[in-house]
């Protein structure tokens, strides 16, 4: 659906909208504005990566946003975030998107109410927009990392996290990718010659985002780290318990095997205190062992 939503003659620019495209729509938009056919191409992939390109006549640009709603185990570029694609110069912009987003029914009101009185302040709002699409976001993460993180240390769990933190990991990791690739875009909007305060603004949420999500990789890779610490430590432990258990029987199964061998002509089997007398002896020696343990400190 395409949305013609400023004119030129109206606010000095033109901006055109487009949700859900339809390849024919996109091709008038093409054939009016002399977009290059690779740029719409890369437009249409709905697994694109961030760039910006400067083209004959107008600069591309495709940007993820952290999508709203995406499953608890989503892992993928698709599932994480959603694709804005923008063409613009100096006297239009085109947003292209799949999904209906709020931020540009926003911007609109903006630009209605003379807030955003040029083409360069609509673009650096959109991408300033799309970059606060993943500051809540990382609240939510670091929160996730405190809980899982007071389970590994503090509580007996009898669920395995591992699972959780994979795909905990896995979305901080692609936030990441997506920022680092996201660089050259921030780097061609807030240049010398038409960098401002507000450009400048843009670049400070870059670097701060940025800075969290490199500190949550961190944090996530020591808490993973521990996971595996704090499991090998609890499955030592067992074998631990498992052992002592079966030094104390070791000498009282030997003892047993001996006895249980049927040979008519054995010692003891005849005695009238045999058995009591083996009895006795396993009892000595499980008490020996156990002093042993203690003084070694292993119980």
């Amino acid at each position: 659906m395409v949305k013609e939503l400023t004119s030129k003659a109206g606010h000095g620019f033109e901006w055109i909208d487009v949700a859900h495209p339809e390849k024919e729509e996109l091709q008038k938009i093409a054939w009016k504005y002399k977009l290059h056919e690779t740029s719409v191409h890369d437009c249409l992939q709905p697994d694109h990566l961030p760039k910006y390109e400067a083209v004959d006549g107008y600069s591309f640009i495709i940007f993820r946003i952290y999508a709203e709603q995406q499953d608890l185990e989503a892992d993928t570029v698709q599932e994480l975030t959603d694709k804005i694609a923008i063409f613009y110069s100096k006297d239009y912009i085109i947003t292209i998107h799949r999904e209906e987003q709020k931020m540009i029914s926003e911007m609109y009101s903006l630009v209605s109410s003379n807030k955003l009185k040029s083409m360069n302040a609509l673009l650096n709002t959109l991408i300033k927009n799309c970059l606060l699409t993943y500051d809540g976001p990382s609240s939510k993460i670091a929160k996730a990392i405190d809980y899982y993180e007071e389970n590994v240390f503090l509580r007996n769990r009898k669920v395995s996290l591992l699972k959780p933190l994979y795909y905990l990991r896995r979305k901080i990791d692609l936030v990441r990718r997506m920022l680092i690739l996201s660089s050259d875009i921030i780097d061609h909007i807030d240049t010398e010659e038409q960098g401002n305060v507000n450009t400048r603004d843009t670049r400070d949420l870059y670097v701060k985002l940025q800075s969290v999500y490199d500190g949550l990789y961190d944090n996530i890779n020591q808490l993973l780290n521990a996971y595996f610490s704090t499991s090998s430590q609890r499955t030592n432990e067992i074998m631990r318990v498992l052992t002592i258990f079966s030094v104390f029987f070791m000498p009282l199964t030997f003892i047993v095997g001996i006895y249980g061998m049927n040979f008519k002509y054995m010692p003891e089997l005849e005695w009238h205190f045999g058995y009591p007398g083996v009895l006795i002896l396993m009892g000595i020696i499980t008490v020996g062992i156990y002093i042993w343990f203690k003084k070694k400190g292993w119980l």
